[in-house]
């Protein structure tokens, strides 16, 4: 069994038994998600923690994107909560990369691959997307080689 799932459900009942709403439902919430994953698909299977990473990036994400919808709406109360579950999950990802840290890898990956011009874009990002999987969203990714390639 994946051992960042056995981390989820042993957090979950800490926080069930310490009362702790936001957690509790935040962590019930991604081990849904991740059962859901598991059960996509053909056929059943379980999730590698690199797969898991992945489901709680995702869900991240979504809880990030919701609050700008909800601030968009005017209901901050809700954008605070999205915030807030969002700030739960992202105690289970690897540290993000700042984009300083992001452009000099870009700036390396160009130089690695000798690509020029918006041509050499997925030959970079072929490189440098395995170095930065989990640590760096795509978009943001996409954007540093944009930069470094000068597109």
């Amino acid at each position: 069994m994946a051992a960042q799932k056995d981390k989820l459900r042993a957090d979950l009942t800490t926080a069930m038994k310490g009362r702790d709403e936001l957690t509790t439902a935040t962590l019930r919430m991604a081990l849904t998600a991740v059962g859901n994953e598991e059960v996509a698909g053909k056929v059943a299977r379980e999730l590698t923690d690199d797969e898991v990473l992945a489901v709680l990036a995702k869900e991240s994400k979504k809880r990030r994107e919701s609050a700008a919808a909800f601030r968009a709406g005017g209901r901050e109360d809700r954008a605070e909560r999205e915030l807030e579950e969002g700030a739960v999950l992202d105690a289970y990802l690897p540290v993000q990369l700042s984009d300083e840290q992001l452009a000099a890898m870009a700036v390396a990956a160009v130089t690695e691959t000798g690509a020029s011009g918006a041509q050499g874009l997925g030959q970079v990002m072929k490189v440098l997307s395995p170095q930065v999987k989990g640590q760096a969203e795509g978009a943001r990714v996409a954007a540093a080689v944009r930069a470094a390639l000068g597109v």
